[in-house]
């Protein structure tokens, strides 16, 4: 069911602002709705002191409501690592066939919610190890995609990720 809209998931502060940014624009242009979730607050911070406004709580999203949903990255993401609402949402987007984006740290979200098992993926290299453990093969690339999942390494691949995600909702 095509719906218009891409949740975009950022930690409460120190998310990643270009990781956000450049994506949603792009998200935008291509005429996506596009929602931010977080966890807590009604106004998240970036790492580079940029602000933006949430429009709900990650415990109020339901996955499949989004064509895709997005987990942005930036050193406050790992609070996300293990966190039950964040792991369900990158579940239930995974088992509805949904688009899942995930930039920088936070396919370590996607790893620890054992959707990258037999996957190729990339991530911030922090996050190799943990990637492989979980069973991914991690490429080391700007940009992979596998499927339905779109992971990228950083904020200098937040524009090609941003682009990926578009053709694959196209």
């Amino acid at each position: 069911m095509k719906t218009n809209k891409i949740l975009m998931v950022i930690a409460p502060s120190n998310y990643r602002d270009e990781e956000l940014e450049i994506p949603k624009e792009i998200f935008e242009k291509a005429g996506f709705d596009v929602r931010i979730a977080s966890k807590g607050v009604v106004k998240a911070d970036g790492i580079l002191g940029g602000t933006t406004d949430v429009d709900l709580d990650i415990e109020d999203v339901i996955a499949y409501n989004y064509d895709a949903v997005v987990f942005i990255g930036g050193s406050g993401a790992s609070e996300y690592f293990n966190n039950n609402d964040a792991l369900r949402i990158a579940e239930d987007a995974s088992n509805s066939g949904i688009v899942l984006g995930a930039i920088c740290i936070a396919p370590s979200i996607l790893a620890n919610a054992g959707l990258l098992n037999g996957k190729k993926a990339t991530a911030f290299p922090s996050e190799k190890d943990n990637l492989a453990k979980k069973g991914a093969h991690y490429t080391g690339d700007l940009v992979t995609v596998d499927g339905k999942i779109v992971t990228a390494k950083g904020p200098e691949a937040a524009e090609e990720f941003g682009e990926k995600i578009i053709r694959l909702l196209r």
